[in-house]
């Protein structure tokens, strides 16, 4: 197929080995456009062509670095209708949140990382007695960041921009050179990321887009000698392959894995508020998303009125044509994701738990559309409550006290960003502080996009956003002198 995107390969566009296969749109089913499926060999170039990049990127200044991603964040915007319509139709995201959340956010993560921050830092000296190492003197000692080398980004499907942005922006910021490999379902938008950074000035290699629908194309991109860093954006199955993997080569990982966000709501929390909050799971990319809100424990006497007052949401949402004005809830990513969740909820269903909102298919022509559902009287050992579904089902569970909430919150693999609800402020953040996650909401579910953000247990490792990204992506060299 000639009409097909083309790979991004040392600063070449390049006809891709396997031929290319079709991006479908989630909400009408139609062809989006034809995405290339890279050979094994083609993914080893690319990962080669960073590798050579690599030595005169990171001799140049950031503050020309800095340049390039301000102007990448400038061609983003300039192109910003065009860019989030691709998005839209590629992920099935409403309008509002291809356009805020998707690519609204990448041009702003470009825009934050050209800002230029220390790379060193004074350690106060040390007197060292005199001794086998020398003699007594004053030893005076600098921390220094350095780039890490390669980075292979693998990157999510629910956010083509704003997830391969995060990675990338840093990682160039620090010096890097990078191959993104995008998820096969959407990976068209991460090609034009690619342009706008190619028009900004990355040179030949600094960047490279490989993608495919064969699990040998992001195997390969974690395999190559020439990489020395792997960050993942994933599920925990996939995550822990890459772990295996990196650690028989001894390669620095970022993981950002799987999550079942717990929402505790006591009985003096204000229920609009949490309600309001906690469908956010409906809506916000239908589900898809691993810091959504999918566990809530709700405190024996306000637990009626959380499940009453959550159905009632679920009920009045829109759901349909993500590019209809007032569409709330689009679809999922695929029909076979689709049927992933389906087969949750029917799940549920047969481990005892009451289906009080959702539960059926919506009665639409086309487009993978799952309504969304609230799941009530669960248990803490039903699948529905500990597996992450990533759909737009709510599982909802009683609890007693704040030692009972606490416990039935860490009851749990992961640990990503957990959420608390309650009058009491003082309480609110001692039982946040308690939480084993690796970022917990109080009263909101809301982000600072400078705090730090990655998981505790078998949601992940490490942390990026703001400044922790830029040590996310770097060594840290320790230079010692005598005073």
């Amino acid at each position: 197929m000639t009409d097909g995107q083309r790979l991004f390969v040392g600063g070449s566009w390049v006809e891709p080995d396997g031929g290319h296969y079709e991006v479908i749109d989630p909400a009408t089913e139609r062809t989006v456009g034809w995405a290339p499926e890279a050979s094994r060999d083609q993914v080893h170039a690319a990962c080669a062509a960073a590798r050579e990049a690599f030595g005169p990127w990171s001799r140049t200044t950031p503050e020309e670095r800095a340049a390039v991603l301000a102007r990448a964040a400038e061609l983003i915007r300039a192109r910003f209708v065009e860019y989030a319509d691709l998005a839209r139709a590629e992920t099935g995201a409403t309008t509002g949140t291809a356009r805020s959340l998707q690519v609204g956010v990448a041009a702003a993560r470009f825009q934050r990382y050209a800002r230029v921050e220390p790379a060193e830092w004074a350690i106060p000296p040390q007197i060292n007695e005199a001794g086998p190492m020398g003699k007594a003197a004053v030893m005076g000692a600098l921390a220094v960041r350095q780039p890490v080398g390669v980075v292979t980004c693998v990157t999510s499907y629910n956010n083509p921009w704003a997830n391969p942005a995060g990675k990338v922006a840093p990682a160039l910021a620090m010096g890097n050179t990078v191959v993104v490999k995008p998820a096969p379902q959407d990976p068209l938008s991460v090609y034009r990321m690619a342009e706008a950074l190619e028009a900004a000035g990355a040179p030949p290699g600094v960047v490279n887009v490989v993608s495919g629908r064969s699990v040998a194309v992001g195997a390969a991109a974690v395999d190559s000698p020439d990489v020395d860093m792997v960050s993942f954006t994933g599920s925990t199955a996939v995550g822990q392959r890459i772990g295996e993997v990196c650690g028989r080569a001894i390669k620095r990982q970022l993981m950002e894995l799987g999550g079942k966000g717990t929402a505790i709501v006591f009985d003096d929390a204000d229920l609009g508020s949490a309600v309001a909050g906690i469908g956010t799971t409906f809506s916000f990319y239908s589900g898809q998303i691993c810091t959504a809100p999918t566990r809530v424990l709700a405190q024996r006497g306000v637990y009626d009125r959380v499940v009453e007052q959550l159905a009632a949401y679920a009920g009045r949402l829109k759901v349909g044509d993500p590019s209809a004005p007032g569409t709330v809830v689009g679809p999922v990513i695929s029909a076979a994701h689709r049927d992933r969740v389906e087969s949750y909820v029917e799940l549920g269903r047969k481990e005892g738990a009451a289906v009080v909102a959702g539960g059926e298919r919506p009665p639409l022509e086309r487009g993978f559309y799952v309504a969304p559902t609230l799941l009530a009287d669960c248990t803490p050992d039903m699948r529905v409550t500990r597996e992450e579904i990533f759909g737009p089902v709510v599982c909802v569970l009683p609890f007693d006290d704040e030692e009972e909430g606490v416990a039935l919150a860490d009851d749990t693999d992961y640990g990503l960003i957990d959420y608390v609800w309650s009058a009491d402020v003082a309480r609110a953040f001692r039982v946040a502080r308690r939480l084993r996650a690796g970022g917990v909401g109080v009263n909101t579910v809301g982000r600072n996009m400078e705090a730090p953000f990655g998981g505790f247990k078998k949601s992940g490792v490490g942390r990026d956003v703001g400044s922790y990204a830029l040590h996310a992506y770097s060594e840290v060299q320790a230079i010692v002198w005598p005073g």
